[in-house]
């Protein structure tokens, strides 16, 4: 489970804005207004948010809070319902078959376009009531006193999924750490020449 392993990969972002003690004294409803709703009795295909670090189940945060000590803690939570691609196929194939004979059977030559359309929707539809959602967790640590957040994917999308929800949950802009800011962090003002005049190292 990401930051819980002996290892892991992570993505680190700083806080560009100032967090107003407002934030953290809201910090619970605002978990809990934008947790992870539960797809496994409606057919979306997918729903992600938050969750509470010590059970991905919990979106209530009945098990333990989200402060620890000079950290709050949670988890970005996406569950994705996936049709395999035979499966789809499959029953496509039987439902436009099954709709040509039918227009057959009225005098008609060929199925529409836009019928096929809509009956490829209405396959997906059916089989995703069928296919329970697969869920996957990725831990996050925020350090208050330092204003960094922690992510445990480096994942393209999820970063992106966790950088949008994280705007609109707390309403606090997040800069991701690349190792070309975190050197210019580390230098100072007045190193972009230096940085940008880098050459890549041969080990071979």
């Amino acid at each position: 489970m990401s930051f819980l392993k002996a290892s892991t990969s992570f993505t680190r972002f700083t806080i560009v804005d100032n967090v107003p003690n407002e934030t953290y004294e809201n910090l619970l409803d605002k978990l809990k207004q934008f947790a992870v709703i539960d797809i496994d009795e409606v057919a979306e295909e997918r729903s992600y948010g938050w969750t509470n670090f010590d059970d991905m189940l919990d979106t209530a945060w009945e098990r333990s809070i989200p402060q620890k000590g000079a950290y709050i803690t949670f988890s970005l939570r996406l569950d994705t319902r996936r049709i395999p691609p035979a499966v789809q196929k499959k029953y496509v194939s039987i439902a436009l078959r099954q709709e040509e004979e039918r227009v057959q059977e009225q005098g008609k030559k060929f199925v529409s376009r836009d019928r096929k359309k809509e009956i490829i929707e209405q396959v997906k539809l059916r089989l995703r009531a069928r296919f329970l959602p697969v869920p996957a967790e990725f831990l996050v640590v925020w350090a208050m006193d330092k204003k960094m957040i922690y992510l445990g994917s480096t994942q393209r999308k999820v970063i992106e999924m966790f950088t949008d929800l994280f705007g609109r949950s707390f309403e606090l802009g997040l800069e991701q750490i690349l190792p070309y800011s975190l050197a210019h962090r580390l230098l100072g003002d007045g190193c972009e020449e230096k940085l940008n005049n880098l050459q890549a190292t041969t080990f071979s």
